[in-house]
C-alpha cells in the first residue's frame, strides 16, 4: 500500500542438489528459485520422488545444496557452521511431522516443556507458555495423554 515491497519471510535462488555415488550423479533439486513473503501460507506439492522432502531439507539445513542460495530472514543459511544450524533450527523454524517424534514416556505436556528447557526457557515460565501454545494448537484437552493414547491422523 505505501510502495515499499514486502519483505520475505524466505528467498531461495538457483538451488540445486546432487547426490553421487561412486556410480550415478542424482539430480534431486534442480535450479530451484522462489520467495515467500512475510505472513505467507504455503504448501509443497509434487509427484513422488519430485523432490519436496529434498528441498524441505535444504530450507531447514538438514541438508545442505550443492548449488545456489536460501536466506532465512535476509540471513544466508547455506554455510552456517553444524551449531549455527542448530540453533537456527531451535529458534527459527518449526517442524510439522506426519509420524510426530514424541518421547513416549512422557505426556504431550512434558514433550513440550522437554522442548522449552532445552531452549533454556525460565521454569517458572514454562507452564504458562505451554498452555498458550496448547490453546493455539488446539490441543489442550490431550495435554495430560500420552502419544499411544492420541490419534496420529491417517
Amino acid at each position: 500500500e505505501d510502495g515499499i515491497e514486502a519483505k520475505n519471510v524466505l528467498e531461495v535462488r538457483d538451488v540445486s542438489k546432487i547426490y553421487n555415488t561412486e556410480n550415478t550423479s542424482t539430480l534431486a533439486v534442480d535450479s530451484v528459485s522462489f520467495q515467500i513473503p512475510y505472513g505467507s501460507f504455503v504448501g509443497v506439492m509434487g509427484a513422488s520422488g519430485s523432490g519436496k522432502t529434498t528441498l524441505l531439507n535444504l530450507i531447514a539445513t538438514i541438508d545442505t545444496p550443492t548449488n545456489g542460495t536460501i536466506e532465512v530472514n535476509g540471513q544466508d543459511i547455506v554455510d552456517l557452521s553444524e551449531i549455527d544450524k542448530a540453533k537456527f533450527r531451535r529458534e527459527h523454524l518449526g517442524f510439522v511431522f506426519q509420524e510426530y517424534n514424541l518421547l513416549e514416556t512422557l505426556t504431550i505436556y512434558e514433550n513440550i516443556a522437554l522442548a522449552l528447557t532445552v531452549k533454556e526457557i525460565p521454569k517458572n515460565k514454562i507452564k504458562q507458555i505451554v498452555l498458550n501454545l496448547s490453546e493455539r494448537l488446539d490441543i489442550s484437552t490431550i495435554l495430560n495423554k500420552f502419544p499411544y493414547e492420541i490419534s496420529g491422523g491417517g
